[in-house]
């Protein structure tokens, strides 16, 4: 009689533990919050967080990011729990990532290159790929050299330096050709969405903008009936979107973009100017807020920061409140905060803000006719503005 044997063919995420440290700059919630969200980075890739290290430092360990005694700390748990991966916080420097390496003997990330892989991942034009491959060339050339460790654990540092050395150095020009390359090609993809931009006629454009995973594609789903991808995890979005919406009688093209985040890496804001250049060009920007998150207020700060960085703070804004279902549930599970509604909220931002904002569900259709009449309202004072002796709005 055969016995039959079964194998487990399903792929077991990478089991990882996170690193951050707490400076005088930052307090102990903060650090939290920045985990919390790298935890969610690490879910998004693919991963599972099982153990976070934090230590107290007046400022990062030049070789080792953390001291000797907490790395210890946490190679003595990488082993003992049979760890895949050790994912920092803030990004390494190539000294310290390879001494780390050296150190755990596991597979190191930095907050940089976990985003930049989840980008690799998400990529789906040829514009968007580009920007990532381009991001992931100018992160890894000055980590060269980590490259090569592989070598000294084979043969030793001995007889092998000048190979080693002269491999690195054409590493480095063939990195530096290709960015070279990659750079060119963006600047012919700018030119055709140039091109693109100025045939899509004169009518006024609208931009989602926020911080990743608060709801932009699901307004966007909403708002043009149209089937974005949307997600729980961050960066579901990473290529521009561009739907022609029309409201009452009155069309406009809204556009869709990635999200922001605290901590993103150079590398990709440079890459990505481009794709945020629907920002640039909108009429009206539509800052999507998830109210539902306790720390909403600083993921507001993040992107208010990046819209600055872009130049564009100046243009109308409507700030859209999200998840108010969400938070209503939120606050009737806690005590402390039961008192405070989604009405007394809005009355303190209300009197504290000029720019007009308003508070929906996506997912519940709840204020949706209040979100397009107050959309419709904003679009056509600009249409107005620009084509007086249109009949189309009278």
């Amino acid at each position: 009689m055969a016995i039959k044997k079964y194998f487990e063919t399903a792929v077991k995420p990478e089991r990882a533990v996170l690193v951050g440290i707490i400076t005088p700059q930052e307090n102990e919630e903060q650090e939290r919050e920045y985990l919390e969200e790298l935890a969610f980075l690490v879910e998004t890739a693919g991963g599972e967080t099982v153990h976070i290290f934090t230590q107290k430092v007046q400022k990062p360990d030049r070789a080792t990011f953390v001291g000797s005694g907490k790395l210890d700390e946490i190679k003595a748990y990488v082993d003992a729990e049979e760890i895949d991966i050790v994912v920092f916080d803030d990004e390494l420097s190539p000294s310290q990532l390879r001494n780390i390496e050296r150190e755990l003997q596991v597979k190191i990330l930095d907050r940089s290159n976990l985003i930049l892989d989840i980008f690799a991942s998400r990529a789906q034009t040829a514009q968007a790929k580009t920007q990532v491959e381009l991001a992931q060339l100018q992160y890894l050339l000055p980590r060269l050299t980590r490259l090569w460790t592989h070598l000294e654990r084979q043969r030793g540092g001995i007889g092998m330096r000048g190979p080693g050395e002269s491999q690195i150095e054409t590493d480095r020009r063939l990195i530096l050709n290709k960015v070279s390359l990659l750079k060119e090609k963006l600047r012919a993809i700018d030119k055709q969405n140039e091109t693109q931009r100025k045939n899509r006629g004169q009518l006024v454009r609208v931009a989602l903008v926020g911080y990743t995973n608060v709801g932009k594609s699901t307004i966007m789903n909403m708002l043009s009936k149209s089937e974005v991808f949307a997600e729980n995890k961050l960066f579901a979005t990473l290529d521009t979107t561009v739907r022609k919406v029309v409201i009452e009688n009155l069309p406009f093209l809204l556009s869709d973009t990635v999200g922001f985040i605290r901590k993103l890496p150079h590398h990709l804001v440079e890459s990505f100017k481009s794709t945020l250049e629907e920002v640039r060009e909108a009429d009206i920007l539509l800052h999507i807020v998830d109210i539902s998150h306790h720390n909403f207020e600083d993921q507001i700060e993040a992107v208010n920061q990046t819209l600055k960085d872009l130049g564009v703070l100046e243009k109308p804004i409507i700030t859209v409140f999200n998840k108010i279902d969400a938070f209503k549930e939120t606050r009737a599970e806690s005590d402390e905060d039961q008192a405070f509604t989604v009405a007394d909220f809005k009355n303190s931002w209300m009197s504290k803000h000029k720019s007009p904002a308003i508070f929906i569900s996506a997912t519940e259709k709840e204020n949706i006719e209040e979100l397009k009449s107050l959309i419709y309202h904003t679009v056509k004072d600009i249409h107005t503005q620009r084509y007086p002796h249109d009949n189309l709005l009278y």
